[in-house]
């Protein structure tokens, strides 16, 4: 399918937008799970979940803005998100953070595959794109982990 550089250009802010989305479920969620957590596991979400998530979305959202300004789209301002239906029990907004995390990645990716960003993109977007799936590749197996030792 023939598209223009613009229509592409759209589709890719889209979607990274939607991958920007997903992390700010994420981190909602993994905030909402250390507030119930004890200490020193909320000290370990914190090193091991939350902090690269945090870093992924600030890098997602300069990538996001610094293309857009560089072709003319409007600035868009992210929401804060909504970590879902309360739950008393942090391991099901652990489970929202993990998968949050893998949908964002999986968005990215297939960006990523897609070739968009090589296509009509730029060296500082496919570096934002690989640099944001880089800053959270280990967080779904370390979220996994941590799921492991929560209320034992």
């Amino acid at each position: 399918m023939a598209y223009t550089s613009a229509e592409a250009r759209t589709r890719m802010l889209g979607d990274l937008a939607g991958a920007i989305e997903q992390l700010a479920v994420a981190i909602a969620s993994l905030s909402e799970a250390y507030e119930s957590l004890d200490e020193e596991t909320a000290d370990a979400l914190e090193q091991a979940m939350f902090r690269p998530v945090q870093s992924a979305y600030g890098r997602a959202k300069r990538a996001y803005a610094t293309f857009a300004a560089r072709h003319g789209y409007p600035e868009r301002v992210f929401e804060a998100a909504s970590p879902g239906a309360h739950a008393a029990d942090p391991r099901i907004y652990l489970e929202r953070g993990v998968e949050a995390v893998e949908a964002a990645d999986q968005r990215i990716a297939e960006l990523q595959d897609s070739l968009l960003p090589v296509d009509v993109g730029d060296p500082e977007l496919r570096a934002g794109l690989s640099g944001t799936r880089a800053a959270i590749a280990d967080v779904p197996a370390r979220g996994r982990r941590l799921l492991r030792t929560v209320g034992r």
